[in-house]
């Protein structure tokens, strides 16, 4: 597993504070693109109903992420469907990315944390549950 995928996991599993691991990811020398693009992956991924990805989880995540609902990466979440929601985000302006992965982990941290206490609260075999 690669570091920002690491932080990612551990931030998501409360085994990193969300501030904490927010700051590790937007260290100044981050790839917005490959950033977004993995937590994209991963969020589609924890939600588990593929169809319109609008799980109760999915929409506490919403409704509970740390940033003013008025900025435009959680207005375009709250506004347009997961697919349209996320190909705006990725249109956005620079000066929009940090708020964008804000949001973001946030969503993963949600719907992960729903995912491990019901479909993997057994075991699940996923070697990104797993870490250190």
């Amino acid at each position: 597993m690669k570091k920002l995928e690491k932080i990612i996991n551990k931030t998501a599993q409360g085994k990193l504070e969300f501030n904490v691991g927010l700051a590790l990811l937007l260290e100044s020398d981050y790839n917005f693109k490959a950033l977004f693009t993995t937590l994209h992956n991963y969020i589609i991924n924890s939600i588990p109903d593929k169809i319109d990805f609008n799980t109760e989880a999915y929409q506490n995540a919403l409704n509970t992420i740390p940033l003013k609902p008025s900025y435009t990466p959680v207005a375009l979440l709250k506004t347009f469907s997961t697919k349209i929601a996320f190909q705006k985000l990725a249109l956005l302006p620079e000066e929009e990315n940090n708020k964008t992965i804000t949001a973001l982990l946030w969503i993963f941290k949600i719907t992960d944390t729903e995912r491990r206490n019901t479909e993997c609260k057994d075991g699940c075999g996923h070697y990104w549950h797993e870490t250190e």
